[in-house]
């Protein structure tokens, strides 16, 4: 056999993401959905795969699979079809399970997401990628294995926490037919996603590189060394034998309450108008909305939607105060951020509320503190957040200084102790210098313009 060049190959990735529905009962049963409960507490009869129990599918989770394919420009199949999938496997006592493998709820959709990149990650980089469907699909149960006692406990529960990935992967030559695809599972992080998919793309260009043939296998990432191996237990090709769930009718989704059939309990409907209207503003539509009201760095928008509940943060503060919203997206990237991560806190730990940001802002616009100072009352706020910004600046006298008399007073006295300094001609740089000191003198809290304007006057 012939082999191959890398750098002639291109690689294909698809991702099968299981995620949990948001619902209070599971999706077929009216057991409860708890994450974390004790093992086999929470399974009713059907659960259980006992005889004659029957699926009641749940509404909650298909509003949520129409909302998901909204949110993913998808195309909602007014009619959808449930599938038995069968396979033999300790966590699944019923020996299918439910999905949607012919027509499922939502297909064809597109996802355009943006990142950061550039040399200095300040460049909005757009791309696309394609969702080939949305499916509703019952949950396995979860295998303990206990390697002590050289056994399988079985928990009914629920299989997943809140999402789970597995990556197909292949390489081909470009203009040739797709290459033979792996399945690479037992992931469990973003970041072990794009390890076991790095991985994998080397490792298949090197085995057609070598004049070997990649095999259609599913293979398991393993975290430590961060190669993928052979799953033993998944060998060879199944069948999973795909017939049409009997015991479920046709999942139907109406475009408005007008199109539903006569003598139907709205309760049993499943509208798309309505849900429609309950989709919540996406994070694309949030950031551009963020840069053209406010008019910040596209940077900062992704700071701001991305990190849970700092853009209500950040709109509070600005909604609070005369300061601009620039200057409340330094304070809020650089003074708060910069605390919560050195000690390692979430925003809703912050000990400073947006409502007492605002007041520090409001003290600096009404020119009763210097920007110095209001960095400083920032800093004692974190420390004792009982207290409020304007108490801060009383107790420690730290209010700006703009007696007309005191401010002459006391340039007058940096002046006379820097005779050498103020004999004309003298430079910008040594006004600059004479001002820091007046300042030093103020401990920061003479208002600049009326020193500025004093020691000119004094010095020309």
């Amino acid at each position: 056999s012939k082999s191959t060049n890398r750098t002639d190959l291109v690689s294909v990735v698809g991702l099968e993401i299981h995620a949990q529905i948001h619902s209070n009962t599971k999706l077929f049963s009216g057991s409860q959905v708890g994450f974390q409960a004790p093992p086999n507490s929470l399974v009713s009869f059907f659960d259980a795969s006992l005889p004659g129990t029957l699926p009641v599918l749940n509404r909650r989770c298909v509003e949520a699979a129409v909302m998901t394919g909204l949110a993913l420009n998808c195309t909602i199949n007014r009619k959808s079809l449930f599938d038995r999938k069968h396979y033999f496997y300790a966590d699944l006592p019923a020996g299918y399970q439910i999905t949607q493998q012919r027509l499922p709820i939502a297909v064809d959709g597109t996802l355009t997401y943006s990142h950061l990149g550039g040399r200095n990650r300040n460049t909005v980089v757009t791309k696309s990628v394609m969702i080939k469907q949305i499916q509703l699909e019952q949950d396995s149960g979860k295998s303990l294995h206990d390697d002590y006692r050289s056994q399988t406990l079985i928990d009914l529960n629920r299989a997943e926490g809140q999402l789970r990935v597995d990556a197909n992967v292949s390489v081909h030559r470009p203009g040739d037919p797709w290459g033979i695809r792996t399945e690479v599972k037992n992931i469990n992080s973003a970041r072990n996603l794009a390890r076991a998919i790095d991985y994998e793309i080397q490792r298949q260009m090197f085995v057609l590189e070598s004049g070997g043939t990649v095999q259609n296998e599913t293979r398991s990432f393993d975290g430590k060394t961060g190669h993928t191996i052979p799953m033993r237990d998944k060998e060879g090709l199944q069948d999973y034998r795909f017939m049409p769930e009997p015991n479920l009718p046709p999942l139907m989704v109406y475009e408005a309450c007008s199109t539903a059939p006569p003598g139907v309990a709205p309760s049993q409907v499943v509208v798309l108008e309505e849900v429609r209207e309950r989709l919540p503003e996406l994070p694309s539509v949030r950031r551009q909305r963020l840069v053209e009201t406010y008019g910040i760095l596209p940077e900062h928008s992704f700071t701001l939607v991305n990190e849970d509940g700092l853009m209500d943060y950040f709109e509070t503060v600005v909604r609070e105060t005369k300061a601009g919203p620039r200057k409340v997206i330094g304070w809020v990237m650089n003074e708060l951020q910069g605390l919560l991560h050195q000690q390692n806190l979430s925003l809703s730990q912050s000990p400073i509320s947006p409502q007492a940001l605002a007041q520090i802002l409001n003290l600096q616009e009404n020119g009763q503190i210097s920007s110095s100072i209001a960095k400083q009352v920032f800093q004692e706020l974190w420390k004792t957040p009982g207290k409020t910004a304007q108490q801060i600046v009383k107790e420690q006298d730290l209010g700006m200084v703009n007696d007309s008399t005191e401010i002459h007073r006391i340039c007058q006295k940096v002046v006379d102790s820097h005779p050498d300094q103020v004999r004309p001609p003298w430079a910008r740089a040594v006004l600059n210098k004479l001002m820091g000191l007046v300042q030093k003198e103020t401990k920061g809290r003479a208002d600049p313009v009326l020193v500025r304007a004093v020691l000119e006057q004094k010095t020309s």
